[in-house]
């Protein structure tokens, strides 16, 4: 099995555990892997009147540190633009939001911890 299928079915897994706990949260979710030129965003929901683009980070440990020192200021920049991007294709013309879901998974695979980050990138 080769490292892309792999990774996609993590990430799969990170994204399915993220809209299950966003669901809990009172959010509706929207659509799942929004891809445009600008990148990528995991999921796109709706949190009151408000439209939130969730960009999920799942560790399995912290060899590389957590998932959100994962953000990076590029990809902050990536989820930004395609966001953006989201807002004009749609005409969305309400308040929106990027939030982060940062996901630590046991060595078993059990859920260690969730922190969802509100406003996690904002427009500069």
């Amino acid at each position: 099995m080769g490292g892309k299928s792999c990774t996609r079915e993590v990430g799969r897994l990170g994204e399915d555990l993220a809209a299950r706990y966003l669901q809990k949260q009172g959010y509706t979710i929207l659509e799942r892997n929004y891809r445009c030129q600008g990148g990528e965003i995991d999921l796109v929901a709706k949190n009151g009147e408000c439209l939130v683009f969730v960009e999920v980070r799942l560790r399995r440990s912290s060899h590389f540190g957590t998932p959100e020192e994962s953000l990076t200021p590029w990809k902050k920049a990536r989820l930004l633009l395609a966001a953006q991007s989201y807002v004009a294709e749609k005409g969305w013309d309400g308040f929106w939001r990027i939030d982060l879901l940062a996901i630590e998974l046991s060595p078993k695979g059990s859920v260690r911890r969730i922190n969802l980050i509100k406003d996690a990138v904002e427009e500069e």
